[in-house]
């Protein structure tokens, strides 16, 4: 496997859409088809998409909510228990220590599709353990958008 790249992929820019998660993981700025952090506990996370899967999720302007994984019902797209620290959520406890920066893809409506557009690049900010809007303990990580000298 290669080493993870923390950082743009190639020539791909923040607006660049992809039809699908198979597009998106043969790009490389999203290796997985499936889960929605890339990344390790030891060496952090280098990307996430955010796929309207948890509610928890707000995506603003000048900043992000990504609620961790773990903990939802793949039926019901239900938050039914708490998260647990497990490894993808660990890379992104990593990425905050570490400060480096994170590619963010979300799905969105595009010209009557929907697809994953690569928003660009973010650095965690902040990282919180509480109750969502279910009621279960949820990860929250905040992001902002990553600049050489944050």
């Amino acid at each position: 496997m290669s080493l993870r790249i923390f950082g743009h992929i190639s020539y791909y820019q923040p607006g660049d859409t992809f039809p699908n998660r198979l597009a998106l993981s043969q790009a490389g700025v999203h290796r997985p088809t499936r889960a929605g952090i890339s990344g390790t506990a030891a060496e952090g996370a280098d990307s996430i998409v955010l796929a309207d899967q948890y509610e928890d999720d707000v995506f603003a302007e000048n900043e992000l909510t990504y609620a961790g994984h773990g903990g939802r019902d793949p039926k019901t797209g239900h938050q039914v228990s708490d998260q647990e620290l497990n490894p993808k959520n660990q890379a992104l406890v990593q990425s905050h220590t570490t400060g480096q920066p994170v590619r963010v893809v979300r799905k969105v409506a595009h010209e009557g599709e929907m697809v994953y557009r690569y928003e660009g690049l973010y650095r965690v900010a902040g990282v919180t353990f509480e109750s969502g809007k279910s009621g279960f303990k949820v990860w929250k990580f905040r992001l902002v958008p990553f600049t050489a000298t944050a």
